[in-house]
């Protein structure tokens, strides 16, 4: 599969986790409705690494790269990459921390940015 081909599916599941994120949102689960959000963001993100040919096995390499290669570079502002480790933290919570950890308006925040980070990203591969 060419790279233009995996960044596309990429995006698509992006778009996908924040359907689900929204879904999930509506029903309540606001835990796992951030999950499905920083999974939206993760994916966009391994999009735009992969345009520069980058891939990474670990969340946590794939932020590092993000912000090494988009932010300080100034591609995306510095929100964005906020964005990314404040919906990652918040993922860990929702998915490890006790069941409601994370409340209405935090989730509802974070599909927000999650709709943002991604519009950005697939604006930036429209280039």
């Amino acid at each position: 599969m060419k790279p233009e081909n995996d960044i596309l599916e990429l995006l698509i599941k992006a778009k996908e986790s924040i359907k689900a994120a929204e879904m999930l949102f509506d029903g309540g689960f606001y835990d796992f409705s951030a999950s499905r959000s920083y999974y939206s963001m993760f994916y966009a993100t391994e999009a735009v690494l992969l345009s520069k040919d980058l891939s990474f096995s670990k969340h946590s390499a794939v932020i590092a790269a993000f912000g090494k290669e988009f932010i300080k570079t100034q591609i995306f502002p510095q929100k964005m990459r906020d964005y990314l480790v404040s919906a990652f933290d918040l993922r860990q919570l929702g998915d490890y921390g006790s069941p409601s950890s994370i409340s209405r308006d935090k989730a509802h925040t974070l599909i927000e940015q999650a709709k943002e980070f991604i519009e950005s990203v697939e604006e930036y591969s429209k280039k």
